[in-house]
């Protein structure tokens, strides 16, 4: 999959990740449709595409709306005669921890987290195939690998995407629809500090966002399929390495965390 030339779907473009990924596209050559629920924000962001790609345009939605989200993308999919990539971005936190967790929250994240996505995905999916050739990319996080605290809800939403990308690729063999998995890791966004959720439990240096949609915009166009972004946290630490280890030892990792997460909660009540 070449950029230049391309017509690509990014969701949640109103901030964040998508909000520097979409401008990025644009100025590669891409002919970029972008997604959120922020009219306003989304606005100024189609105005930083059109710089470069006039073509360019955007569609609102609460992708917590299943049925909005179908509906945005078979509509970008008619407005550009075609799809050459969707961009499955859009993601809401939750972070409290498991004890105070609601139902209610976890249908809503589990909505906008999982099932967005995915359906936005079977939505174009059978006119990738007839046409065979597409990409169909989901964002899902280092949360979708290794568990954090306070945020089961989250990393159930994050683990079922990173499964659900596994398996499509196994299913889709031959058709010639390339899926991508990206996992961002600590990135400077507004996922940090939303309203109606408790401060992240411990600090780690966060990655600029532009750093991550130049990662993003090197996996579309890559030959692989799991793309960690950045590759390298700051301070030298190997992303894939995390993932590794953890599944070597799953019992020390999640035990270890969990020590950690209690001795913090226990200083943090002091």
């Amino acid at each position: 999959m070449k950029i230049a030339g391309a017509n690509i779907l990014v969701t949640g473009a109103s901030s964040g990740i998508g909000a520097a990924l979409a401008p990025l596209l644009a100025e590669r050559g891409a002919t970029v449709g972008i997604v959120a629920r922020r009219q306003d924000r989304l606005t100024a962001v189609l105005e930083r595409c059109r710089a470069h790609a006039p073509d360019s345009r955007m569609w609102i939605a609460d992708l917590g709306d299943l049925e909005r989200a179908e509906a945005a993308a078979r509509e970008a999919w008619d407005a550009f005669g075609g799809l050459d990539v969707l961009v499955n971005n859009a993601a809401i936190p939750k972070r409290t921890r498991v004890t105070d967790l609601t139902a209610a929250d976890l249908q809503l994240l589990m909505d906008v987290d999982f099932h967005s996505p995915v359906r936005m995905a079977l939505a174009v999916l059978p006119r990738m195939i007839e046409r065979r050739r597409g990409q169909i990319m989901f964002v899902s996080s280092m949360g979708g690998r290794v568990p954090i605290p306070n945020e089961s809800a989250y990393c159930a939403a994050k683990y079922a995407l990173c499964g659900f990308a596994e398996a499509m690729v196994i299913d889709l063999a031959g058709t010639g629809v390339e899926v991508k998995l990206v996992e961002p890791g600590p990135i400077a966004t507004e996922i940090w500090d939303q309203p109606d959720n408790i401060p992240a439990l411990f600090e780690v240096e966060k990655v600029p966002a532009e750093e991550c949609a130049a990662d993003i915009a090197a996996a579309i166009e890559g030959d692989g399929f799991e793309y960690f972004a950045p590759p390298v946290f700051p301070g030298g630490v190997d992303a894939k390495a995390i993932v590794v280890d953890k599944t070597k030892n799953i019992d020390q990792y999640v035990f270890g965390m969990a020590g950690l997460a209690q001795t913090l909660r226990e200083a943090g009540s002091e």
